[in-house]
C-alpha cells in the first residue's frame, strides 16, 4: 500500500478520489478537497487498476493546538471544533486522521481498514505519535469503533458536512 509524506503533495488521482467521496456528494466545488497542510501530512491510499479508490491522511497536531481548525483550505470553510482532551494540553504527541474515504464501488472490501491501519503505523514511525484523534461522520462511527477508536466528545454539527463525533485511540 502506498504511503507518502510529510513533504509530499498528493497528485490529481489522489485528490480525484478524495473529492468524489467526501466533497462532491455534498455539493462542494472542486478545491474543497484540498487542505492547507496536505504537504505536511502522511497520506495512504489503495489503488485498483491505476485508479485510487481509497484515501486517508494524518497530520501531527501542534503541541500548542487543541485540534480546532478550518474544514478545508478554501473560502467559507466551516470550523471544526477542538478535541476535548487537548483543550488543556492532553496526551502528546498527537495526530489527527482526516479525509478518509473509499469510492462507493469499492466499499466493504477492507480498503478503509488498510488505509487507517497504515496511517496509524506511519504516524507512530514517522511522526512519533502516541495517540490519535479524528472527527467521524455519524455513519462512519461503527467502522472506527471496530478499529479500536473510542468516542470522546458530545455530538456536534460541522456546517455543510453534517453530524460528527470526535474519537480517540492510543497507539501501542
Amino acid at each position: 500500500m502506498p504511503v507518502k509524506g510529510p513533504n509530499w503533495t498528493p497528485d490529481s488521482r489522489y485528490y480525484d478520489c478524495r473529492y468524489a467521496v467526501l466533497r462532491e456528494p455534498l455539493g462542494f466545488l472542486r478545491g474543497a478537497e484540498i487542505l492547507a497542510d496536505d504537504n505536511q501530512a502522511v497520506h495512504a491510499w489503495v489503488e485498483d487498476e491505476n485508479r485510487i479508490i481509497a484515501v486517508g491522511r494524518a497530520h501531527l497536531i501542534p503541541s500548542d493546538s487543541d485540534g480546532s481548525q478550518a474544514d478545508h483550505a478554501g473560502e467559507g470553510a466551516a470550523h471544526c471544533p477542538a478535541f476535548g482532551p487537548l483543550v488543556n494540553g492532553g496526551p502528546r504527541p498527537a495526530i489527527q486522521i482526516r479525509q478518509m474515504g473509499t469510492l462507493d464501488s469499492h466499499r466493504r472490501k477492507g480498503h478503509a481498514a488498510e488505509v487507517l491501519s497504515q496511517l496509524e503505523r506511519s504516524s507512530v514511525e514517522m511522526l512519533g505519535a502516541s495517540v490519535g484523534f479524528l472527527q467521524a461522520r455519524e455513519v462512519a462511527i461503527p467502522f472506527y469503533q471496530s478499529q479500536g477508536w473510542e468516542i470522546i466528545d458530545d455530538a456536534y454539527e460541522i456546517a455543510g458536512i453534517g453530524p460528527h463525533r470526535s474519537m480517540m485511540k492510543y497507539f501501542n
